[in-house]
């Protein structure tokens, strides 16, 4: 079974996207999104995050691969009337193309050759909200290690944003409060472009 498959096979069953609730990461930190611009939700699954965004007057692109889940997030969007332009795309092999997002949200997906891309497609001053799974936490989620950030792996990797907010709790007090399987980082890109 190909990657479309499974994922289209999962999201079949699943509850309508205005069922769900944004990514933590962004319901957390919403105050730092700018009152307009052009949004990204990467491997957007049913779209919460997309929904969430649109609601705040951003002009919202939705990428996945899994178009079943896709055409549940449309039928939601058309019916609360906003602004979001859903997209069939592999983010593996197309990541988004360089300064063309004001906002980019990614949610419990994975792919490490992705990373710097997605730094490169902010624009000047645009933020990068990322939250998912990583190898502290103690139960649920993937256990395959290329889907789990290493510790502090986020900070490396968009050391080029500044950094607005993180959360790594990992297994210090106790664990049985907070969020310990995710990592939740909200970066900014510098307002003026490096020069090359």
């Amino acid at each position: 079974m190909n990657q479309r498959d499974k994922w289209n096979k999962r999201y079949a069953t699943a509850d309508a996207p205005s069922s769900r609730q944004a990514c933590e990461v962004l319901q957390r930190n919403a105050a730092l999104l700018p009152a307009s611009g052009r949004a990204l939700d990467l491997a957007c699954g049913l779209g919460a995050n997309a929904l969430f965004l649109a609601e705040r007057g951003l002009a919202v692109e939705a990428w996945d691969i899994a178009d079943g889940a896709l055409a549940k997030l449309a039928n939601t969007a058309a019916h609360q009337q906003l602004a979001i332009k859903t997209l069939a795309r592999d983010a593996e092999q197309q990541p988004p193309e360089p300064t063309s997002f004001d906002v980019i949200c990614v949610s419990r997906f994975l792919h490490r050759p992705t990373l710097p891309a997605l730094q490169r497609a902010l624009r000047p001053g645009g933020l990068l909200f990322y939250q998912t799974f990583n190898q502290d936490k103690p139960h649920g989620g993937p256990s395959n290690p290329d889907f789990l950030l290493m510790r502090d792996e986020l900070l490396t990797v968009f050391s080029g944003l500044h950094l607005r907010f993180y959360q790594d709790y990992g297994q210090l007090g106790d664990t049985e409060q907070g969020n310990r399987h995710e990592t939740l980082f909200v970066g900014q890109a510098p307002t003026v472009a490096p020069k090359r």
